[in-house]
């Protein structure tokens, strides 16, 4: 089901679990209604997709499991737990601003199925079209490739190409992509536009975030995606309020990854 680009735009929300926690240990309620609010103001012109790391965060809050959190199973299973309160959390806060919310639960071969594809697109559509915002997150109790690799990165590229959305924004705990060379002086510079990607492949490290499982080389491996599907990738600093409209705005320093069709 084609979309139908004389009208809204299609904007996909990847928020990572240390924006969703505000670098704590449980899920900021504040963050998720920082989150409503832009969105409702935001709806007019944009249609949302949200994809949403976070559910073994969440289930943190109020359980422990034997065996370790290490453990990919143990994770299987917070995953498991925590799903339906993180989707509980959004449901509370979008309401507030008369939003409705979805859940879809996806996994990586999902997207090597050329039937299970227009399944999905077709089902989104029909959710958008109908006002309701999705929330989609891997369904981590059967599949490991989030938990073990890219906190949702990758998920996240996917389906912002599968589904043809005009802008993929990844919220994050930093401005954008730095570069090497202001790290080491302690005062960060964002790289504030770019299109060859090995220049950031030479300006990241390896190191994952606290809470997630992808760093910034999981979100250049989404670019990569992005890029061969004409989709400009936005790396925004999802800690601070209003985030989006600020860096729809042009007011927030922001990493933005150009599509191929720019090289």
């Amino acid at each position: 089901m084609a979309k139908d680009k004389s009208v809204k735009k299609r904007l996909l929300l990847k928020i990572g679990s240390n924006t969703l926690t505000k670098e704590t240990n449980a899920i900021s309620r504040e963050k998720l209604a920082d989150i409503a609010r832009q969105i409702a103001i935001l709806k007019k012109e944009y249609d949302f997709i949200i994809v949403s790391s976070g559910a073994v965060a969440a289930a943190k809050e109020f359980v422990q499991l034997q065996d370790g959190d290490a453990n990919i199973v143990v994770k299987q299973a917070l995953a498991s737990i925590g799903q339906p309160y993180l989707m509980r959390l959004f449901q509370e806060a979008f309401s507030e601003e008369n939003l409705l919310t979805s859940q879809c639960l996806l996994s990586y071969a999902d997207f090597e199925n050329k039937d299970t594809q227009l399944n999905i697109s077709n089902t989104i559509s029909v959710l958008l079209d109908n006002g309701y915002i999705p929330i989609i997150n891997e369904n981590d109790t059967v599949s490991t490739e989030e938990i073990k690799f890219g906190d949702n990165d990758k998920l996240a590229a996917l389906t912002a190409a599968l589904l043809d959305v005009d802008l993929c924004v990844i919220a994050t705990n930093t401005y954008g992509i730095y570069t090497k060379a202001s790290m080491k002086t302690g005062i960060p510079k964002t790289i504030l536009e770019v299109t060859d990607l090995n220049v950031l492949l030479n300006e990241v490290s390896d190191d994952k975030s606290s809470h997630g499982t992808g760093g910034m080389t999981s979100k250049i491996q989404a670019a990569e995606i992005l890029q061969a599907n004409g989709i400009e990738l936005w790396i925004v600093n999802g800690l601070v309020d209003n985030f989006l409209i600020a860096s729809l705005s042009n007011k927030d320093c922001r990493t933005s990854i150009k599509p191929s069709k720019f090289l």
